[in-house]
């Protein structure tokens, strides 16, 4: 229940987000793609922190968190777990959320190289948030905490994916943004090492 509220709060955020700068810019044609991809990045990092403070909500309210993290299941296998149901709900929200997006803004994009750059994007976000989710459990103001922590660490990801997207959006394709992918590859690949390790050393305290 907990769960299926979570993912209507992020949805509803996200869709009255687009309408409410659809009308706020009322961007011009040749700005369309521009204040679009913006507002596209910008609803999915503020609609996701909405989930993330709930990643670890399950265990946190059953008290079972303990029993999981001395359970032989992996502690990478519980991160990884945590990070691809994160991933799950961030894509399920952008499915919704393009489609409203190409009917206000009048949008003609390439839909690989759209799908590349959100994967990797998204990819990245949910690594962060569910590792700074984890930090933020114990806390009192994990709702304040989370944000505080999780949004000046996925600046590089938000610069690239709205960067990559204004491109796609403009008709662009993968040569076209090849430095920015880079970028979201080295950033993804960097937490998928570096996170995992952070994680067992918080769950070890």
């Amino acid at each position: 229940m907990r769960t299926r509220e979570v993912v209507i709060s992020m949805i509803v955020f996200a869709l009255l987000s687009v309408v409410i700068f659809h009308f706020a810019f009322d961007p011009t044609p040749s700005m369309a793609n521009t204040v679009a991809s913006g507002i596209l990045w910008v609803t999915l990092v503020f609609g996701g922190i909405l989930g993330l403070t709930r990643v670890f909500a399950l265990e946190v309210s059953s008290g079972g968190i303990d029993g999981t993290l001395l359970s032989p299941i992996s502690r990478d296998a519980f991160f990884f777990g945590k990070v691809i149901s994160t991933l799950i709900f961030m894509m399920f929200v952008e499915a919704i959320l393009l489609p409203v997006m190409v009917v206000f803004f009048d949008l003609y994009f390439q839909l690989i190289p759209l799908i590349l750059v959100s994967i990797l994007a998204l990819l990245g976000l949910a690594l962060v948030g569910a590792l700074f989710s984890s930090m933020a459990i114990n806390t009192r103001a994990r709702e304040v905490m989370l944000p505080v922590l999780y949004l000046p660490v996925i600046v590089p990801v938000l610069l690239s994916a709205v960067e990559c997207t204004e491109v796609v959006l403009a008709g662009g394709g993968l040569a076209e943004i090849t430095k920015w992918l880079s970028m979201l590859l080295v950033f993804d690949a960097t937490y998928m090492v570096a996170a995992p390790f952070c994680f067992s050393a918080i769950a070890s305290e």
